[in-house]
């Protein structure tokens, strides 16, 4: 039977369950987060203790910024948890999605327990000053430094991570491994500021020093939150995938002798690794219903080589007569003059 005078439209789906690469990935992952877990919920005790017995807003400003990061790392976890979930009937498409959303939270959490405090530090140590305490203030010190050597280790080990899959540009796919980046190197950068504007109140005796150090803390947050937020909120809304994965879909398709054109092409991520693919292709004249079925689980069985993330493939395929008659003025009740 021929689809002469019809559209035909197909959907195949990849490979079911979840990827055991992707799965593996994943428990790594989850021990990069648990150790940086870990390390700030220590160094969050230290600093604030710290802070409060040195009475230095940079250190309290950094106590927020473990804690904010603290709470992240479990909204990590649970992303981790909740986006291997298997589809369903309420969520066809898996729930990948998860990654996204936990780590568009993570990124206001570091905006408002972290960027926001430092910030609420830095204006009230201008406005009210601070006594030097030089005995607690050597103490301030010492617990950033055991902080710096916690945070690079952990740094350190996302670093390893990242590497091992595949670099920067491969290893940062993953939101939650790039938020622990982006959170662990930040920590750092915040301890050597926090240090310095210490070391600069004791040896001035100027407030101001270590004010200004809070407050380049906070800005350093709020920009962090920001970049990481505008990335899980572009992935949330339907980020189509990498331009060189869009480009080899189309010259896959189009190197198809069935395939007379392709005139559309879209792409959407549904998760970590999983992405959605629909065409609109134009068939050479001539082939029959079950010749369509056959080329439409071949093209699949192409693009699932080519881009293994493409688990949802949907094709809408017409034969280019078909279409042309679809526009003609008799299909669409156009009628000439007299």
């Amino acid at each position: 039977m021929s689809p002469a005078g019809r559209g035909s439209r197909a959907f195949v789906t990849g490979t079911a369950g979840e990827d055991k690469t992707g799965r593996k990935a994943d428990r790594r992952t989850r021990v990069t987060v648990l150790v940086a877990l870990a390390a700030n919920l220590v160094i969050a005790v230290a600093k604030a203790v710290g802070g409060f017995v040195a009475g230095s807003p940079a250190l309290l400003s950094e106590a927020a910024h473990s804690v904010a990061d603290s709470m992240n790392e479990i909204f990590l976890l649970a992303a981790l948890r909740r986006s291997r979930r298997p589809a369903d009937r309420r969520h066809p498409f898996g729930y990948g999605k998860e990654r996204f959303f936990w780590s568009l939270l993570a990124a206001v959490g570091i905006f408002v327990m972290g960027g926001c405090f430092s910030f609420f530090q830095g204006a009230e140590a201008l406005r009210t000053g601070a006594d030097e305490k030089l005995g607690g203030y050597v103490a301030g010190l010492i617990v950033l430094g055991i902080a710096l050597l916690a945070e690079g280790g952990s740094l350190l080990r996302a670093l390893h991570q990242v590497r091992g899959q595949g670099g920067l540009a491969a290893g940062l796919r993953d939101p939650a491994l790039r938020t622990v980046v982006a959170e662990d190197g930040t920590a750092v950068l915040g301890v050597c500021l926090a240090m310095t504007g210490m070391a600069l109140h004791m040896v001035t005796g100027q407030v101001v020093w270590e004010a200004c150090a809070s407050l380049a803390i906070g800005a350093l947050l709020v920009y962090v939150a920001y970049r990481l937020g505008r990335e899980a909120r572009d992935q949330l809304i339907g980020e189509a995938a990498d331009p060189e994965a869009s480009g080899r879909i189309r010259a896959l398709l189009r190197a198809q002798p069935e395939i007379d054109s392709v005139e559309a092409l879209f792409t959407m991520k549904t998760g970590l690794d999983s992405t959605l693919v629909a065409a609109r292709v134009d068939l050479v004249p001539g082939l029959d219903s079950e010749r369509v079925e056959e080329v439409s689980m071949r093209i699949k069985r192409s693009i699932a080589r080519t881009v293994p993330e493409a688990r949802q493939v949907f094709l809408d395929v017409t034969d280019r007569p078909a279409r042309q008659a679809a526009k003609s003025p008799a299909a669409t009740g156009e009628r000439g003059g007299a």
